[in-house]
């Protein structure tokens, strides 16, 4: 195991690190793990900066199957709300002595400089277009449970790549098991600083073709600072919005995943079915399941 006690970035992980983690998942998926209270005593703090169901609830979850004493903060009534700074409010609960601190935040980076104040454990739950480690490991398992490797395969990354953590973890985590990454995106919403990229399209049918997985992503209208990005949601349906028309031109075994919220009839049609979608949000308990089991002997 990597010597980094803090899950900030999926730098944070070594290629063992993500295979063990992907096996503990495994285990919980299956109801087979051992040491089902392994954070008996525990004290797990979530702070989310920013609205979140599935990750938020999908750690609570994991936390209290596990045996952890939760307490998610709720922010509007924190000392946030008189005055206090981030940095200042972590020290304070870092003084409590929690054994993590599952942190979402809407600024990017940030989370560097709060580990720098703590001793406990501090868990990436999303800092704003930066990472989100804990999806991507989820949407690595399910991949990997869809396909016999990683390696070699066509993943597509559509959507609004220049304001989404989610890709920029998936991006960095599957180029590590050697998949051939797509961006596809309009000119306004891509981003092009990712030296592990294979190539980037700006039209969805040239992007798909042959992709063994179609990973679409939201718009992200929180992060656009009401900057006009693309000229309505309709037109942009029209282009990048997949249906089963355009799912056509991927292979016919290709999958489509969606890390979540769908906005069905902008991003993905209602006529696409979401199986591997819910999969994704299954397999994401058992993966904070396995990442606070696995952190918990650090």
């Amino acid at each position: 195991m990597s010597d980094r006690k803090n899950l900030l970035s999926i730098q944070d992980l070594t290629i063992d690190d993500v295979e063990n983690i992907i096996k503990l998942a495994g285990q919980y998926l299956k109801n087979e793990a051992a040491n089902g209270h392994i954070l008996k005593n525990k004290a797990v703090i979530n702070l989310f900066f920013e609205d979140s169901t599935r990750t938020l609830v999908s750690f609570e979850i994991a936390a209290k199957s596990l045996g952890a004493n939760v307490i998610t903060l709720p922010i509007k009534s924190s000392s946030i709300n008189k005055g206090e700074n981030l940095k200042n409010m972590v020290k304070t609960l870092n003084a409590m002595n929690p054994d993590y601190i599952v942190i979402r935040q809407k600024n990017s980076g940030i989370l560097n400089m709060l580990a720098e104040h703590v001793s406990c454990s501090l868990i990436n739950a999303g800092d704003g277009s930066s990472e989100h480690p804990t999806q991507a490991l989820a949407d690595y398992f399910v991949i990997s449970s869809n396909k016999k490797q990683i390696k070699d395969l066509k993943i597509v990354i559509c959507g609004d790549i220049l304001h989404s953590r989610v890709a920029r973890s998936n991006i960095r985590l599957l180029k590590m098991f050697g998949a051939k990454i797509c961006l596809v995106a309009p000119p306004t919403l891509i981003c092009r600083y990712f030296p592990e990229v294979d190539s980037v399209h700006y039209s969805l049918i040239e992007g798909i073709k042959d992709a063994d997985v179609i990973m679409l992503l939201r718009l992200q209208k929180e992060r656009m600072n009401n900057g006009c990005f693309i000229p309505s949601e309709r037109e942009y349906f029209r282009l990048y919005g997949l249906d089963l028309r355009k799912l056509s031109y991927a292979k016919p075994s290709a999958i489509v995943m969606h890390p979540g919220p769908i906005n069905r009839g902008i991003e993905i049609s209602s006529d696409i079915a979401d199986n591997v979608i819910l999969q994704q949000v299954k397999f994401g308990l058992a993966i904070r399941k396995a990442v606070l089991h696995y952190y918990s002997s650090c």
